[in-house]
C-alpha cells in the first residue's frame, strides 16, 4: 500500500488535467473538485450533465466544457456540516503511476486552497495518509520521467 501525504499533484487523464494539486482528507467521507458551473440539459431525449471545472484564473482552466451523461445527484455535508446537493460523476485519476477509478462531486471550491478534495472512500485500501510528508506521488513521476 502506498503513503501518501497531505497534498500532492495527481493527473486525471479524461479531463486533460496533468498535475493539478490535491489534499488529502480523512475527513471528508467523498471526494470533490471545483467546478465553476454545471447544469443539466436534455439533447436527444437523454439527460447530459455540462459542467466547467476550475476557474478562469486556475493555471490549468480549459474553456473547453466538459459533458457526461454517467452522472448523479449527491446530498452530501460540506464543511460546515450542511446538506447541500452536488452532482457526482466518476472519472480516473493517476496516482503513483496507477490509474484508479473515483467519484467526485462537482463543488464550488474557488475560495480554497486546493481545488480537489480525495476522501476516504477514495483513500481507503489504497493508501495510508502520512501528514507529515506531501507530494510523494508527483515526485516519483518526475524521478521517473528524469530517467
Amino acid at each position: 500500500m502506498e503513503i501518501i501525504g497531505r497534498s500532492d499533484r495527481i493527473d486525471f487523464p479524461e479531463f486533460g488535467l496533468k498535475n493539478l494539486s490535491v489534499k488529502t482528507d480523512t475527513g471528508a467521507y467523498t471526494s470533490s473538485i471545483h467546478c465553476s458551473f454545471a447544469a443539466v440539459i436534455e439533447e436527444n431525449g437523454e439527460k447530459v450533465l455540462e459542467f466547467q471545472l476550475l476557474d478562469p484564473s486556475h493555471p490549468h482552466f480549459a474553456p473547453k466544457k466538459k459533458r457526461t451523461t454517467q452522472f448523479s445527484l449527491r446530498t452530501v455535508k460540506n464543511s460546515f456540516g450542511e446538506s447541500e446537493d452536488r452532482y457526482a460523476i466518476r472519472t480516473k485519476v493517476i496516482v503513483f503511476g496507477e490509474e484508479h477509478d473515483i467519484r467526485l462531486t462537482l463543488s464550488e471550491r474557488s475560495n480554497m486552497k486546493f481545488p480537489v478534495l480525495l476522501g476516504r472512500k477514495f483513500l481507503n485500501g489504497k493508501f495510508l495518509v502520512n501528514t507529515a510528508i506531501r507530494n510523494q506521488s508527483y515526485r516519483r513521476k518526475k524521478k521517473n520521467s528524469s530517467k
